[in-house]
C-alpha cells in the first residue's frame, strides 16, 4: 500500500464584512487558553514532576497544526451565529429553483440553511491541536492503540451534499499516548469541512503525527457518497475506501498488515 501526502489548506469562510466567522483576538489581548477555568482539563498546566508514579501530562508543547489553523473557537454545542449575506444566498436559490421563500414552509428555510451550513462547516474554526489541547501522557507503551468504527459525516465538495462512514485511526506511541475520545474529535476537525475523502483521510494522518509524534499513524475510511447514489450514476452499494499510513506503518509490512487486519475485521 503506497503512502499519501497532502498538504491542500482549507481557508476561513469569511463574514460580510470580510473577517473571519471567529477572529482571532487582537493584539495585546489575553490568550483565551491562558484564562480558562482552573480544573480545565484541555488548558490546566503540566504538572512539575510525577507523583506516586502515575504518568504526568507531558510537558513538550506539541506542535502546531499550521497548515489547517483557523481562528480558534472552542466547540459549545449551542448553534453557530448566522450570516444574514449566506442567508440572502440561500432565499435567491430558492427563487431560481422556481419556489416562493415568502411561502410559509420556507420562510424560515434560509436562517435554517445558513445555520445548518455553519454548523457542518465548523471544522474550519479548529484545529487538531485545539481538539486535543492537553490530554497527552507520557507513557511506555510500544504497541499499536487503535480506534475503530469512528462515525463520520462530511459534505462532499463538488456537489456539497453528503457522504458518511467509519474511520478506523491507529498510532504506534513514542513515549506519549493520547486520550482516546480525542482522536474521534480530530477526525471530526478535518471532517466538519467541505472535502474530498482522499484528502480527509490524509488529513488526519497528518495532523496526528504533527500533534503526537508518535513512531506511526494509520487511517482507513470507508464511506458512502451520496453524490453518487442520489444522483449521477446512481449507485446505492457503493462505497470508497481511503487509507493513509505515515512512520513505522509505511516501513514496517507487519505492522501494517495488523493495522488492516483489526481495521477491517467483521467486513
Amino acid at each position: 500500500m503506497s503512502r499519501r501526502r497532502t498538504t491542500s489548506q482549507n481557508p476561513v469562510i469569511p463574514t460580510t464584512s470580510g473577517a473571519p466567522a471567529h477572529p482571532a483576538p487582537p493584539d495585546g489581548a489575553a490568550n483565551p487558553a491562558a484564562t480558562a477555568p482552573a480544573g480545565s482539563p484541555a488548558d490546566a498546566p503540566a504538572p512539575a514532576a510525577a507523583r506516586n508514579g502515575r504518568p504526568r501530562r507531558s510537558d513538550v508543547a506539541p506542535a502546531t497544526d499550521a497548515a489547517s489553523r483557523a481562528a480558534p473557537s472552542p466547540h459549545t454545542g449551542e448553534d453557530p451565529p448566522t450570516d444574514a449575506e449566506l442567508e440572502g444566498l440561500v432565499r435567491r436559490l430558492l427563487e431560481l429553483l422556481g419556489e416562493d421563500p415568502a411561502r410559509a414552509g420556507l420562510v424560515a428555510t434560509p436562517r435554517r440553511v445558513a445555520r445548518a451550513l455553519r454548523w457542518l462547516t465548523r471544522g474550519y474554526s479548529r484545529t487538531a491541536q485545539d481538539a486535543i489541547g492537553g490530554a497527552l501522557f507520557e507513557e511506555r507503551h510500544e504497541a499499536m492503540i487503535l480506534v475503530k468504527d469512528i462515525e463520520l459525516y462530511s459534505l462532499c465538495e463538488h456537489h456539497m451534499l453528503p457522504f458518511y462512514g467509519r474511520a478506523h485511526v491507529a498510532y504506534v506511541p513514542d513515549g506519549r499516548i493520547v486520550g482516546l475520545s480525542k482522536i474521534a474529535r480530530v477526525v471530526d476537525v478535518f471532517a466538519r469541512r467541505l472535502q474530498v475523502q482522499e484528502r480527509l483521510t490524509d488529513q488526519i494522518a497528518d495532523a496526528l503525527a504533527r500533534v503526537l509524534r508518535p513512531r506511526g499513524v494509520a487511517v482507513v475510511i470507508e464511506a458512502h457518497h451520496l453524490c453518487m447514489m442520489m444522483r449521477g450514476v446512481e449507485k446505492q452499494n457503493s462505497k470508497t475506501i481511503t487509507s493513509a499510513v505515515r512512520g513505522v506503518f509505511a516501513d514496517c509490512p507487519m505492522r501494517r498488515d495488523e493495522f488492516l487486519r483489526l481495521a477491517m475485521r467483521g467486513e
